[in-house]
């Protein structure tokens, strides 16, 4: 059996035929594997021999034996316990450690660090250690947690992170967390939580935020609402700020406690014209707008683009210093009062079939020399336009519809010169306020017997108001008072007379101008020094508060539009660009 290995026959095999051919096996070639001997001028070494071929029952183990030696030298060893840290087969606890070390075993379940001196957790600081089940920081001196800093560890069910100096932790720190069940972030210096911090833990039982300086403002809502949600406990935590729930339980907090929604005026569009009144009308099915351009004489019919989502050219009314164009609808007939200071005002109707603007009026120029402002109204079904005239010789004039066009009704009090005309309803009865330059507003009452206006009462101690413009809040009626020079004034009405409710410094101010966009109510007081102010009604103090400021050169009116579900503020410029805003709707607690 000379020369033939010991894996083909076993030795000393009774049952193996004496006369079976047994075909030699050549012996390996290990002159390959062995190192060729050095040069003559080297010493002389032997030559290695090739290993001896071994019979009998005694082969195999051997052979075993060096594979498994073979094999135990290409395993990997067992990270050594990083410096600053002690090790078990199972547990690592590190002290005053400058970094996270990434040589832990992979197998450890729970690692502790105290007294540490690193200033952050780093993304995926313990993506080596999978089979980690507790995780403890405390003591420590780092402040930031970093977004995925707890990637890659699917096992992990306690989390704790006590008495360290945290500040900040990214909105995706605690990403991929399935498993844990407890979290502590308690005695930290914690004063807000990104929200939605603890979205995809559905395991989480436990919650400890204790300790922590919490600003219950809009950026926590979303811990409220989510502890209305979630099946987890959460320990009984304070507010520190602001100043209405400092010292509340935030576990006692409803999201209804938090007031988070705002708006905003944002530049929308900007109109490469000057203008000096805007107005808005629905005609048919669709929403106008048209503007008063009183240098070129062209009152600006604007439609709404539903494709590019602006404001287009739709039709014009050429004229001469044309200063307001009022638009009127009666019996589904669209009719424009075009006031203008030279040439004389007119009226005109829209001709359907044609696609055009006609004039079919003219206004008396004996009476109307100098209009400033137009207002439309309907008493008893009836309809009615008021012109008020600042000329010294004109007459502030009331016109009726008569079914064919319109005629003079009344003339109020002539010589006046009056600025600003405003129709509204005061218990339950129609009103008119006229301002001047030359007295104080007057107040004028509807006599229902004689189809007339007539005098009532004054604003007391209201001289030199350029205009007046009235809103209501829940019934209660109140009223904004413009002054050029001066403060600018909102008085309330009592049942009896109107009461000064608060004043708005306002120099060089030619409009102060109330509006309402849906649930919100505004006042926006234009300058010709400053900025725009706007300001909002705050229902708790009963009164405007100021809101946000707008850049608009010169502005003389407002507008707000409603179109597509969106809401536009339209702003007129005496000496620079006619601009217009979109009105945003703003979640703060987002």
């Amino acid at each position: 059996m000379k020369g033939v290995a010991w894996r083909d026959v076993p030795a000393e095999d009774p049952t193996c035929p004496a006369d079976r051919p047994v075909a030699p096996v050549p012996p390996p070639d290990w002159s390959a594997r062995v190192p060729r001997p050095r040069s003559s001028a080297g010493p002389r070494r032997s030559t290695p021999q090739p290993p001896v071929h071994v019979q009998g029952r005694m082969g195999r183990p051997t052979l075993l034996l060096l594979l498994l030696l073979a094999a135990e030298g290409r395993r990997p060893r067992r990270p050594r316990c990083p410096d600053f840290c002690t090790c078990t087969k199972d547990d690592a606890m590190c002290e005053g450690a400058k970094a996270i070390s990434r040589s832990f075993p992979s197998d450890v379940i729970s690692l502790s660090f105290v007294k540490s001196g690193f200033a952050e957790i780093p993304k995926e600081s313990f993506i080596h250690a999978p089979a980690l089940h507790l995780l403890l920081f405390t003591a420590n001196s780092f402040d930031l947690i970093n977004e995925d800093a707890f990637l890659g560890l699917p096992h992990l069910e306690y989390l704790f992170i006590e008495n360290n100096q945290i500040k900040s932790i990214s909105p995706y720190a605690f990403r991929g967390l399935k498993s844990l069940i407890h979290l502590s972030l308690a005695f930290n210096d914690l004063e807000s939580l990104p929200k939605d911090l603890f979205k995809g833990m559905e395991a989480l039982t436990k919650v400890d935020l204790r300790g922590n300086l919490l600003n219950c403002d809009c950026k926590l809502k979303w811990l409220v609402d989510w502890m209305y949600l979630t099946n987890a406990t959460v320990d009984q935590i304070y507010c520190s700020s602001p100043e209405q729930f400092q010292g509340k339980k935030i576990n006692d907090l409803s999201p209804q406690s938090f007031d988070c929604i705002t708006t905003e005026f944002a530049s929308y569009q900007s109109l490469k014209f000057q203008s000096i009144s805007v107005e808005a009308f629905t005609f048919g099915s669709d929403r106008y707008v048209v503007f008063a351009q009183p240098f070129i004489g062209k009152c600006s019919f604007l439609e709404w683009d539903h494709v590019e989502m602006v404001f287009r050219n739709f039709d014009d009314i050429d004229g001469t210093s044309t200063v307001i164009c009022k638009p009127l609808i009666i019996d589904n007939q669209l009719y424009i009062i075009v006031a203008q200071l030279f040439g004389g005002s007119h009226i005109y109707k829209r001709d359907i079939s044609d696609s055009r603007f006609i004039k079919i009026q003219d206004i008396d120029i004996l009476k109307i020399r100098k209009p400033n402002d137009v207002e439309t109204f309907q008493v008893d079904g009836e309809s009615f336009f008021v012109i008020a005239d600042s000329s010294k010789a004109g007459s502030t004039t009331v016109y009726k519809w008569n079914g064919n066009g319109f005629y003079s009704h009344q003339s109020l009090h002539p010589w006046y010169r009056d600025t600003d005309v405003e129709y509204l309803d005061i218990s339950g009865k129609p009103h008119l306020i006229l301002s001047s330059s030359s007295q104080r507003p007057v107040v004028y009452q509807w006599n229902k017997g004689a189809k007339q206006f007539e005098r009532r009462t004054d604003i007391p101690e209201m001289e030199d108001v350029y205009a007046v413009k009235h809103f209501k809040v829940k019934a209660e009626l109140y009223i904004c008072l413009t002054r050029f020079i001066g403060d600018s004034n909102v008085m309330s009405w009592d049942g009896s007379m109107f009461h000064e409710l608060q004043t708005m410094p306002s120099r060089g101010s030619m409009v102060f101008q109330p509006f309402t966009v849906g649930a919100w109510q505004y006042a926006i007081l234009g300058s010709d020094y400053s900025f725009t102010q706007v300001y909002h009604w705050d229902a708790k103090k009963g009164q405007f508060v100021h809101f946000q400021e707008l850049n608009i050169q010169s502005p003389r009116a407002f507008c707000p539009v409603s179109i597509d579900n969106r809401e536009f503020l339209l702003a007129s410029s005496f000496k620079g660009n006619t601009k217009i805003y979109e009105h945003l709707i703003i979640d703060l607690s987002n």
